[in-house]
């Protein structure tokens, strides 16, 4: 029993190990969506910047929108990329739980059994009690007669 459990225990460990990672994977990939959120605000800024100057730099101009344009489409491919690790995430989390269950079910199986082990002894001990007591006064009852 008690291997048994020791090997759910690492399971569970690796699961957790793997959720850290897994965790870890989709803070860095909501920190790039938000770096580029943070440009694409700058470029929009600066935008109204250039649209606001006293002289008009047509080129200036063009490039900021290109360059927001390209913010677009990277912040629409980084969003994609952090929906894939928010399910990689809640894969692991739905197996560390399905571990973390397990292991527990394992710990009650062992505590039953544990429990139903001193029982069993105890019933052993007072059965053993029981046939010394039975001999013991089976022996003086001879005496007596």
């Amino acid at each position: 029993m008690q291997s048994v459990l020791n090997i759910k225990q690492q399971t569970e460990n690796q699961t957790k190990m793997e959720f850290a990672v897994a965790q870890a994977e989709l803070n860095k990939q909501l920190d790039i969506l938000q770096e580029y959120i943070d440009r694409k605000a700058a470029y929009l800024q600066e935008a109204e910047e250039l649209r606001n100057d006293e002289s008009l730099k047509l080129q200036d101009i063009l490039d900021n929108q290109y360059a927001t344009a390209q913010m677009d489409v990277m912040i629409k491919h980084q969003s994609m990329v952090v929906q894939k690790e928010e399910q990689k995430v809640e894969r692991v989390r739905i197996k560390l739980t399905r571990n973390i269950q397990e292991r527990k079910m394992q710990e009650t199986l062992r505590d039953r059994a544990f429990a139903e082990f001193l029982e069993e002894q105890k019933q052993e001990e007072a059965k053993e009690n029981d046939q010394r007591t039975s001999f013991t006064y089976g022996q003086r009852g001879d005496k007596t007669r």
